[in-house]
């Protein structure tokens, strides 16, 4: 064997950690005391107080005491005289001197005698590999360790020591080194490392401590699992296509090696593949015992189910399949991992990613769905069944999250992580109200290996709660899981993902008759390129959207395809001589080359079907498109659309003439302190602009012209000899000085403006009397693909609100509500049986096809 080389001199590792705040610090270099994982920082005991006081509102920090590093690790020249002032870790060990020294300390001592100097020196790293083949650490009675002069003691390397001792060893001697594993990582000295310090003196003494934390009474305890069990393996439960491998109860238990009086509880894992389920299970419930295989090749070491029984704890687990793994098919298997889901007591959700994928969020609001929906009940019913009793509440889901370069998930404002977690599935609408409990743990593991005491040990406490499910017999288990896979078998189909996502870039709009998709590009021009679902894609006939449209069978055998619609009447008739013809005949079908060439009561009786002169083609329904395509009953509106066109013109070319006969008379029977109409042109109070459309209203009281937002109020005016009746006033008037309107004089009587006044009612009465049964004939006479008046409160273009100001006008085409900006268009719309020009909106006039 080659000799170890001498060590060079290098610079020493200090164990002390000062302070890296320095706000109140008592002294220069102060030393740290705690370290707060929300400020990043080691900070002393002053400092931690005067940041973490309710002065800065930071006493929910996450806060932990920096534990003083382990005697051994430190450098023991205090046994031949010389202190260590700094505290250094040992990093030479001396095989003359038999202790370790940092390296000041080695050359002080070595260095004031000469026969010193021939001392040999070794690192400690190499020393400790060589003392673990001469060491084998004592089993216990109870056959705990168990560890071969072959197996490694722990793995060494020049600066950084991984330590691998069973837990309770580990936190009895080594979980400072840990600790200050973490410490060197922030402090100044960022050469630090973690020490190699296990001479002989040392391994004895963490043989013996091993020894004792394996005799403990505390480790048999259920808190803390910490036996190898030899003989527990485990064994396939279900493999990947569903199918039990076991044949009865019986052969469950003996594989299980349970006894069938036993209470257990069931704890399933599931996760993404390679995030280390398996590895977990080992390390929680058997020690590290590698009762679920583990592989450090590609391929997944779990496929299907595994089950195995920790029978110091009383509890089933089981090892899943992970997600995203190469799968024949992933829905077959996503099935599989929902009904073990459904079977547990408490589930884990295991995922070493640095931030929460989506994927967790989405598999297990799937899984709450899938319990609520139909595990629930069919659980409840194989209960019946068999006789065993089922809780009728769900699992505890606890989401196990390690990190290693992000911090995991915490609270915030005196807030849980659980309800941070809970806030999270909520905000991005995913249900897991089917769990009776929502938990969280999460642990950021900087140096391996991963401490598992604080999930084992919160894991537990969940297991001993009897009061959200309690202990059952392991035939529970068996029979509800092989009841929910006898229900929810058989084929499932395979989705293959295409290559290349064409959802990604076509048009998302689906047909209301037959949800076929249009394969036009996302966001196209609808006015100049509708929607098109293909020509190889057939829709289905729905009567109540009348996607059906004909064309004259004459026409078509000579190559041309002219459609046609029922209509009222021919394109040739008038308004009235067309309504006349439609009581007597019926509705026409007129094709543009043939002329009419059906009426549908032509004669008494022996009338022909349409079907002998027309061809039918069943057309696709596209939202914000034409719903009914065969046309419409018209008669009655355009009677009501040639009154108001007639109407609309003698009042349009006589407006301005009357209004200003009506106010030239107004003015000669208006009171004396009336101002004139000629000489009002805006709103007195408002300053609102009149126009030929908007009414001047004097105030019977000062006499000004309004509008009459601002002249809406009523009071008496006897002072200007209006009586005792309310009349009309400003909005000043009406809330003005009483003193000022009892020292107003009493003018001449009013009684000529009062009776311009009665007879202007008397017509106004008329005229409301006329215009309500107009109203109601126009919506009798209203088209069926008209959108109702009632229904309408704003123009379907523009989205102004409709109101005394803004009527109402419908799109021929479309039928929707628009105002008359928006519909200044006028085209023939012959698919909706209007062969000339008429009224459409802005969106129709675009169109290429009516």
């Amino acid at each position: 064997m080659m000799r170890p080389q001498p060590v060079k001199r290098q610079r020493c590792r200090s164990s002390r950690r000062y302070c890296e705040e320095k706000l109140c610090c008592p002294e220069l270099h102060s030393e740290a005391v705690y370290y707060c994982q929300d400020c990043k920082s080691a900070q002393c005991q002053e400092c931690e107080k005067d940041i973490h006081s309710r002065k800065f509102a930071f006493d929910f920090h996450d806060r932990r005491i920096i534990e003083p590093p382990s005697p051994i690790q430190l450098c023991q020249a205090d046994k031949v005289g010389i202190k260590c002032t700094n505290r250094n870790y040992g990093d030479v060990w001396c095989e003359n001197c038999s202790i370790s020294f940092c390296y000041d300390c080695y050359s002080e001592y070595h260095n004031t005698q000469k026969n010193r100097k021939l001392h040999t020196n070794i690192s400690l790293a190499h020393h400790e590999r060589r003392e673990r083949e001469k060491y084998v650490l004592p089993c216990s009675s109870q056959g705990v360790t168990n560890i071969k002069p072959t197996s490694p003691l722990s793995c060494f390397d020049d600066t950084l020591t991984y330590y691998s001792f069973p837990q309770a060893a580990q936190a009895a001697v080594l979980e400072p080194v840990g600790e200050m594993s973490f410490s060197s990582a922030h402090s100044d000295n960022s050469n630090q490392s973690m020490p190699d310090l296990l001479g002989p003196d040392h391994v004895d003494q963490l043989a013996r401590d091993l020894s004792d934390a394996c005799l403990d009474e505390d480790i048999n305890d259920e808190s803390s699992p910490r036996r190898l069990v030899p003989g527990v393996c485990s064994f396939l439960l279900m493999n990947e296509t569903e199918r039990i491998q076991v044949q009865d109860e019986s052969e469950f238990f003996e594989r299980l090696g349970c006894q069938k009086e036993a209470q257990v509880k069931v704890v399933s894992i599931f996760g993404n593949t390679g995030d280390g389920k398996s590895h977990t299970l080992n390390h929680t419930f058997f020690n590290g015992q590698e009762v679920f295989k583990t592989s450090s090749c590609q391929d997944s070491c779990t496929i299907g189910v595994w089950v195995a029984f920790d029978s110091q704890n009383n509890v089933i687990v089981v090892d899943t399949e992970g997600l995203l793994g190469s799968s024949d098919n992933d829905n077959r298997r996503t099935r599989l991992l929902l009904k073990v889901l459904a079977t547990s007591d408490v589930v884990v959700f295991r995922t070493r990613a640095e931030r929460l994928h989506g994927d967790m969020f989405v598999f297990l609001s799937n899984a709450s769905k899938a319990y609520k929906k139909h595990f629930s009940q069919e659980l409840h019913a194989a209960s019946q069944r068999f006789r065993i009793k089922e809780s009728n509440l769900g699992p505890i889901l606890i989401v196990f999250q390690e990190t290693t370069h992000t911090e995991p998930l915490r609270g915030e404002k005196n807030r849980r992580a659980d309800a941070v977690l809970r806030d999270l599935f909520a905000k991005k609408n995913y249900p897991v109200d089917a769990f009776t409990d929502l938990c969280y743990i999460g642990t950021k593991t900087v140096t391996p290996p991963t401490d598992f005491s604080i999930f084992r040990k919160f894991l537990l406490t969940k297991l001993r709660d009897n009061s959200v499910r309690a202990a059952r017999s392991p035939a529970v288990m068996f029979q509800s899981l092989k009841a929910l896979n006898e229900k929810f078998s058989g084929e499932i189909e395979t989705i293959q993902l295409n290559t290349f996502p064409e959802k990604y870039f076509t048009c998302t709009a689906l047909c209301i008759s037959c949800r076929s998709k249009c394969t036009r590009t996302m966001n196209h021009d609808t006015e100049r390129e509708p929607h098109d679902a293909g020509r190889d894609v057939q829709c289905q006939f729905h009567n109540q959207l009348g996607n059906r449209v004909s064309f004259c069978k004459k026409c078509a055998m000579n190559g041309r395809k002219n459609y046609v619609v029922p209509k009222t009447s021919a394109s040739a008739d008038s308004s009235w001589i067309a309504l006349t013809r439609y009581v007597w005949s019926g509705y026409v079908l007129e094709c543009t080359t043939c002329g009419v060439i059906y009426r549908s009561r032509e004669h008494w009786f022996g009338n022909q079907e349409p079907e002998s002169v027309v061809q039918f083609e069943v057309r696709h329904v596209w939202p914000q498109g034409n719903r009914e395509l065969q046309g419409t009953h018209n008669a009655g509106r355009k009677v009501l659309d040639s009154l108001h066109y007639m109407a609309d013109t003698i009042g349009s070319l006589s407006a301005g003439p009357t209004k200003v006969l009506a106010e030239w008379t107004a003015d000669r029977i208006a009171p004396a302190y009336w101002i004139p109409n000629f000489q009002i042109t805006h709103c007195r109070n408002c300053e609102l602009v009149f126009t030929t459309n908007e009414q001047k209203h004097h105030c019977r009281a000062c006499g000004h012209g309004f509008c009459d937002e601002c002249s809406s109020k009523k009071k008496p005016v006897p002072e200007r000899g209006w009586g005792q009746d309310p009349v009309r006033v400003c909005d000043e008037c009406f809330a003005g000085n009483l003193a000022e309107q009892e020292t107003r004089p009493v003018e001449e009587p009013v009684t000529a403006r009062k009776v311009g006044e009665v007879v202007s009612s008397t017509f106004g009465v008329l005229a409301s009397a006329l215009d309500y049964p107009l109203g109601v004939l126009k919506d009798s006479a209203r088209p069926a693909y008209w959108v109702p008046d009632d229904q309408i409160s704003s123009c379907v273009i523009c989205e102004k609100e409709f109101g005394p100001k803004l009527a109402i006008h419908h799109c021929r085409s479309c039928g929707q509500g628009v105002c008359d900006e928006c519909s200044q268009g006028r085209r023939a719309v012959p698919m909706r049986g209007w062969d000339y020009p008429v009224r459409v909106c802005s969106r129709c006039e675009k169109k290429e096809e009516l």
